[in-house]
């Protein structure tokens, strides 16, 4: 299983650099609707929840920078994600859900022929399916944001957001500092947001 906490430093540098290089920034939120575009929260898991986005540190590299070139051509924002080892989450406005949708099928049917030749293993299922759901009110909206960011820590990976950098949680607290992100943490709390269907 991946774990950001057993790389060495140069191991993560290079992961940070290659983000910087190919403009992976986080983006705020100062309006979830605008100009009739519809924000939703985007599920994809691995099948069987097995961690084969986590085999190795590119893997994980590749796919996040593959959703979220992905998420901007279809997007007019990409509020918040999280790659973990066996499944990812986007929050993103579009007009274009449809699309947006059958481009990431695409890349899922890239990344399996891809990955099942380095891992010896054609024929694997490597992708379950992508859920999306759109979000009904601002009170929605900020709980998706926190769990989006805390879902490293909600599955162990790390203790603190900003240790994962395989999601939006680093820049978000730098953008809007920590005395405003504690307060969207306590104002929106996640309770048992995705109990019944994020991966246990």
């Amino acid at each position: 299983m991946y774990e950001w906490r057993k790389m060495s430093a140069p191991e993560r540098q290079e992961i940070l650099t290659s983000r910087q290089k190919n403009g992976i920034p986080w983006h705020s939120p100062p309006h979830w609707i605008e100009n009739g575009e519809i924000t939703f929260i985007l599920t994809a898991s691995c099948y069987e929840h097995a961690p084969i986005i986590g085999k190795n540190t590119h893997r994980m590299w590749e796919c996040e920078s593959s959703v979220l070139q992905t998420c901007h051509r279809w997007s007019a924002n990409v509020f918040a994600w999280c790659v973990l080892p066996n499944h990812y989450h986007l929050l993103v406005r579009t007009k274009h859900i449809k699309e947006l949708l059958h481009d990431l099928g695409q890349f899922h049917g890239r990344s399996s022929f891809a990955w099942n030749g380095e891992d010896c293993q054609r024929g694997r299922k490597v992708w379950y399916r992508c859920a999306d759901r759109r979000i009904r009110s601002e009170n929605h909206f900020f709980a998706s944001l926190n769990y989006v960011n805390h879902n490293a820590v909600k599955h162990g990976y790390v203790t603190r957001w900003q240790d994962w950098h395989f999601s939006s949680a680093k820049s978000f607290l730098e953008e809007v500092e920590r005395e405003r992100a504690e307060e969207i943490w306590r104002s929106y709390p996640i309770l048992d947001y995705g109990r019944k269907w994020d991966m246990e």
